[in-house]
């Protein structure tokens, strides 16, 4: 039997020690790179076999999943390119476009981003929906990302919110389409929240609503299509709600759809573990995780607010 993958885990903080948590679970062995007095504490609450201060003290290992801020995830990746091992990012791959580039260039493949809601049960059933023609051809997709919470402080609120949603998008869509309009939404500071449509002429139309300083907690995914709608009302739902017939019918039926919810985080550290041991990919390559980096950046600019 083959002995249990040794990674390495860059930031423990409060995403970072669930992270160490679920690869323990996981049966991985974990080095931690905790620099902090907290981030050291989580580490040692939460089960890491080794302790490091810096990066250059990481032993050689055989993966490494970087869970810093956001701000720092290009320079973190860039430091951990020469070790020539795959690696797995917390979303957003980086919180700048040309950085994105340039990893998505240099680590095709071998960088991987967690998005971890393409490892949604509920997510996971939309996409279906659409491929699938079940409920006939897509015609537009509705996200909504609300909530009152300021808690990432390295970078404004749009960058830790929306790249979730657009990593729906390409999970059900298959794309991510190009930008239409944008503008912030009015509800406290300009960049803690917008509205966003995407878009091409005759194709499905995606708007996208996100921000931490709203008084209503939301999270929402509505696919509608030409003969029902489906809907996942929130994150640890047991079940989708269908309407069967067209969007224009008020006296749709309404069906639940039953999903078998999980946890995407474990289940999308699950994927990285299988693929350390010879397994496919992990979702969200370099390359996507560098497209919706640009696509923030597009939807940044048109809303007026710096990229």
């Amino acid at each position: 039997m083959r002995e249990a993958p040794h990674l390495g885990l860059i930031g423990c903080g409060g995403w970072g020690k669930l992270i160490l948590r679920d690869l323990k679970a996981l049966g991985a062995k974990v080095t931690c790179v905790a620099p902090g007095e907290r981030s050291r504490a989580n580490a040692v609450a939460n089960g890491a076999d080794h302790i490091v201060p810096t990066l250059d003290e990481l032993p050689e290992v055989e993966g490494a999943v970087v869970a810093t801020p956001s701000d720092s995830h290009g320079a973190v990746l860039l430091s951990l390119l020469p070790r020539n091992i795959p690696l797995f990012v917390e979303k957003p791959l980086t919180s700048d476009r040309a950085t994105a580039r340039l990893l998505a260039e240099k680590a095709a493949d071998r960088l991987f981003v967690m998005d971890k809601w393409r490892y949604h049960a509920g997510i996971e059933r939309i996409a279906r929906f659409a491929k699938s023609g079940e409920i006939g051809d897509v015609l537009g997709l509705r996200l909504y990302r609300l909530g009152w919470s300021m808690t990432h402080n390295e970078v404004d609120p749009i960058w830790n919110l929306l790249p979730h949603d657009l990593s729906i998008c390409l999970h059900v869509l298959g794309e991510v389409p190009p930008v239409a309009t944008a503008f912030a939404d009015g509800l406290g500071p300009a960049s803690s929240g917008l509205v966003a449509v995407l878009g091409r002429d005759g194709g499905p139309r995606v708007v996208i609503e996100t921000s931490a300083h709203h008084p209503v907690n939301r999270r929402s995914v509505i696919l509608s299509c030409t003969n029902g709608t489906v809907t996942l009302n929130g994150s640890f739902d047991d079940h989708l709600i269908l309407r069967q017939g067209s969007p224009n019918d008020l006296n749709a039926p309404e069906v639940e759809v039953a999903i078998q919810n999980n946890m995407p985080l474990e289940a999308e550290l699950a994927a990285f573990l299988r693929h350390l041991n010879g397994g496919p990919a992990p979702m969200s390559s370099a390359a996507e995780g560098a497209a919706i980096v640009e696509r923030v950046c597009d939807i940044r600019r048109m809303a007026g607010l710096p990229e």
